[in-house]
């Protein structure tokens, strides 16, 4: 899930001797549209430095804006419309087809994103449209992303001096943000944007598991256990000073604020609905989500539609998969029999899991090849998920730095190394989170220099997570599949990911209940309830992300689909995964014609 990571991609090269781009132009650059879109990007960092840092540009990490308040909706309102006017003088006539294309792309994000503020929605590290009233949840948002990144292992940089001043300033702001972060909850109260309560009760844990008396055994305490030697003895203690007066002054204090805010005034006054129906002017709301996760014109029918008649294709494919087993049960006593045989569950210890992983990928390795021309250079690794988000957290990949200072990571979260089933869909997991879908896609795209920043750091869901869907699929290809146990695996993620479409709509638009979505869930994939429980209070939280993945990858296998039959002999299908990739994320309308002009050159 990606959620994490994501920021406006605009489709512009500045170099023509770009071997990756090789594109044919009957105009040059237009040289002053691509200033413009430099400026945004680098004048962007300023208003979302935690975008910034994800991004490996150091100048903003000490900041930590308020990030959903009045005023800071205003300045990125202004900030917006200026670029947006910036743009509009350029004749888009006259620019040649790559400009006219991010022209295109520009337009259409700064008219988005002034949308979304006039709804009330601003922007978080993920750049998530975030209701302001309602600042964060469980899932995302200021307090969780600082627990990953003031644990030393995450984003936020502890290699200088300079790093960790930035953090000490960053982390020192925390007070002032969960202030503000209380009047603003308070303020939606009032006005009827209130979180339901089955989120604000997994909130309050959260936030009270961050609370320790020992700070030494606080998760923000671990960088000054990591102080590199070489700093002069001076800065070593006053790192040690100051960092562990931020930790015992406001981060421990201001977590305990928000758990007790949470606990005593919040949770009695959240709201027993989960839909955005039941908050004003849900329904619009919906729909924006809806087109801004999609990137298309699909509307919530046509989307649950969908979701139904995949949910019918897979299951049917998995009863025809439950059948070569011989298992002669139903479909759900095979569910129940593959959560419950001990043959299933053989780990002892997290790192025997993660060593699971990593042997999945010593299993591909040879095959990618096959499929991929160009690949990355990008590091990789496998994390175990940290403990204080855990019970919450899915799977996920976080993308590497840049620079070549943070690789690419894995994470995994495992509650329960003794409960964790080999036939969860560990081989589709990975190749959707690590290779070849997330890290391929992300690091392909960020190794390539000669792209503007707007476009190696860009985002759509639709693209992004479809890729990694779609690389899902390749699972038979890659070596993996062999096993009809792993497979049914890798088909319950995918009907997990037609569930999606039904419930994210039905709990939004049918009056579905959360009770009703976990159980229609548990009955389609087999999925536990823990498991379903954590996926639908995601889509709860986090509204019409989840359609995004379905849609892109059926679009990129139509696409396949259809050039294999027209091109014939022609068609390579490493030239064609190479062609999706290469010119990073992207709307999927513009996806389409890029893919249509690249199939007449075949």
């Amino acid at each position: 899930m990606k959620f994490y990571l994501y920021v406006i991609l605009l489709f512009c090269c500045i170099s023509s001797s770009c071997k990756l781009m090789h594109r044919d132009r009957s105009l040059a650059d237009n040289k002053e549209f691509g200033v413009v879109l430099n400026d945004y990007y680098n004048d962007r960092m300023k208003y979302l430095p935690l975008e910034a840092t994800q991004n490996g540009d150091s100048l903003y990490n000490d900041l930590l804006p308020a990030d959903f308040t009045d005023s800071y909706l205003d300045t990125l309102r202004n900030f917006y419309n200026s670029y947006l006017n910036k743009i509009l003088v350029f004749d888009r006539n006259q620019l040649n087809r790559n400009d006219q294309i991010s022209y295109d792309i520009f337009v259409r994000e700064m008219k988005i994103n002034l949308e979304g503020l006039d709804l009330h929605l601003s922007m978080n590290l993920v750049l998530m449209p975030n209701i302001q009233y309602m600042p964060f949840n469980q899932f995302e948002g200021v307090p969780i992303s600082l627990g990953q990144m003031g644990s030393g292992s995450g984003i936020q940089p502890f290699n200088t001096v300079k790093d960790y001043e930035n953090w000490i300033i960053r982390a020192g702001k925390f007070g002032a943000w969960t202030d503000s972060a209380i009047v603003y909850f308070r303020r939606g109260l009032q006005n009827g944007y209130i979180l339901p309560r089955c989120l604000v009760e997994k909130m309050i844990p959260e936030m009270q598991d961050l609370v320790v008396t020992d700070i030494t055994k606080s998760i923000f305490y671990t960088p000054l256990t990591q102080i590199p030697p070489a700093f002069p003895a001076a800065d070593q203690a006053s790192i040690r000073s100051r960092l562990t007066g931020v930790i015992a002054g406001v981060l421990l204090p201001s977590y305990k604020k928000l758990a007790d805010f949470l606990k005593n005034e919040y949770l009695p006054k959240s709201r027993s609905s989960i839909g955005f129906d039941a908050l004003p002017n849900g329904n619009k709301l919906y729909d924006f989500l809806i087109r801004y996760w999609t990137t298309t014109d699909k509307n919530a029918e046509e989307i649950y539609r969908t979701g139904l008649s995949e949910v019918k294709r897979i299951r049917e494919e998995m009863e025809a998969t439950r059948e070569k087993t011989g298992f002669t049960g139903d479909l759900p006593a095979f569910f129940t029999y593959m959560k419950t045989d001990p043959r299933f569950t053989p780990y002892k210890t997290p790192e025997a899991v993660l060593n699971a992983f990593k042997k999945i990928q010593l299993t591909i390795d040879p095959n990618l090849k096959k499929l991929f021309g160009h690949t990355p250079k990008m590091k990789f690794e496998i994390h175990q998920t940290e403990a204080f988000r855990a019970a919450s957290a899915s799977a996920e990949y976080i993308q590497g730095d840049p620079g070549g200072t943070r690789p690419g990571i894995f994470y995994v979260p495992i509650l329960d190394a003794t409960k964790f089933n080999t036939t969860s869909g560990m081989e589709s997991l990975f190749l959707h989170e690590a290779i070849p879908g997330h890290h391929y896609q992300m690091s392909i795209q960020m190794e390539d220099t000669l792209l503007p920043r707007f476009r190696r750091f860009g985002w759509y869901g639709a693209y992004g997570e479809g890729w990694a869907l779609y690389s899902e699929s390749l699972g038979k290809e890659l070596g993996l599949y062999t096993d009809p146990y792993q497979y049914m695996g890798a088909l319950k993620d995918e009907i997990h990911r037609a569930i999606r479409l039904v419930v994210d709509v039905a709990m939004n638009r049918k009056k579905m209940t959360r009770e009703e979505a976990i159980q229609y869930m548990m009955d389609q994939e087999g999925i536990n309830e823990q498991g379903a429980t954590a996926e639908i209070e995601r889509y709860i939280a986090i509204p019409a992300q989840a359609l995004s993945y379905k849609t892109g990858a059926l679009l990129i296998r139509e696409l396949r689909n259809r050039y294999t039959g027209e091109l014939g002999s022609k068609f390579k299908i490493s030239a064609f995964h190479d062609e999706v990739l290469k010119d990073g994320c992207m709307p999927l309308d513009v996806f389409e014609r890029k893919m249509e002009a690249w199939e007449l050159t075949q």
